[in-house]
Formats: C-alpha cells, structure tokens, sequence
C-alpha cells in the first residue's frame, strides 16, 4: 500500500507548478475582469485600451477598416481577448475568445490562420514529426473554479489544415 500511495504522490515540483499556474490565472484573471469592466463598447478609445490592456500581441484586420487586437494570456493564463476597434477608432466589441462555444467553430479543413485568429496565439506548439502532424494548445477554464482548468488541442495536417480537436483537463492540475 505505501508503494502505491507514493506512486500517486505529487511530487513538490507538480505541487509548485500547480500553485504557481492557479495564482498566474487567478492574478490575470482578477485584473483583467478589472480592466473590462472600466471599457465601455461604443465609448472606449483605442488610446483607453492600450492604456489598459497595453500593447497588444498581435493586431488582426477586420471587417470594414476595423482592427483587432489580440491580447494573450498563455501559456499561465486560461483566457485570450480580442478587442475590436471600429475605424471610428472607439472599442467595438471586446471579447474572451477560449470557450466552448468559440472551440465548436473549429471544424476539419480549417486553415490554422483561421484557428489562430479565433484563439489567438497558442500556449504550446508541438510538432510530431514521424506522424507529419502539429499540435496547438490553448488552456482554458471550463468552470468558475481555478481547478476547472482544460487544454483545448487542435492537430493539424502537413498542410496546417485541421485534422481533429480534443478538451482534457490540464495536466498541470492534476494530481500524477
């Protein structure tokens, strides 16, 4: 019996990473849900959003002479906003795009521009070369505790064409 509960023991650096990705999630998280909340859409400038969320990762472009913003959370972080700014230069739309519903979009055939400009920049790339595939994860929350963290994985072909996705929970959290 000891033999097996050390087995399943953590060891001190899962706990450690453990601990330090809920606090990196809860910390983000925390001030972001602070920053939103002080961005009003239709009201809210560009100069007001790089105020509060800085420079952005990436800047996408959007229907009409409108940009998006990308603002990365990953790889400790489980959320990804795009902020839409209209060519009025005042905030569009702002959202959390690593949810459910944004992953059902993704379906086999899909370009990875198009996945990456849905998620924004993935938390970790692995190539699998024997296999002539690549897969891209995103962590998220599935749930309002930090323990309802999950990887989304999107495999893509030789072709960076979609082939497949999967949700499990993140490694990272669990207790092996």
């Amino acid at each position: 019996m000891k033999s097996l509960f050390r087995r399943f023991r953590p060891s001190i650096g899962q706990l450690s990473l453990c601990l330090m990705v809920s606090l990196a999630a809860l910390l983000t998280t925390a001030c972001d849900s602070q920053r939103v909340a002080e961005l009003e859409e239709g009201v809210a400038t560009e100069g007001d959003v790089r105020m509060k969320f800085g420079e952005p990762e990436k800047v996408w472009d959007g229907e009409n002479g409108a940009r998006i913003f990308e603002y990365n959370r990953q790889p400790a972080g489980a959320k990804n906003y795009m902020i839409t700014i209209g060519p009025d230069g005042k905030l569009s739309s702002l959202r959390q795009v690593l949810a459910p519903h944004v992953f059902a979009k993704i379906v086999p055939g899909m370009p990875m521009e198009t996945v990456r400009r849905m998620l924004g920049k993935p938390m970790k790339i692995t190539p699998f070369e024997l296999k002539n595939v690549w897969h891209y994860d995103w962590r998220y929350m599935d749930g309002p505790n930090t323990s309802d963290t999950k990887i989304f994985t999107v495999v893509f072909n030789s072709d960076l064409r979609v082939l497949s996705t999967e949700s499990v929970a993140d490694p990272a959290l669990s207790p092996n």
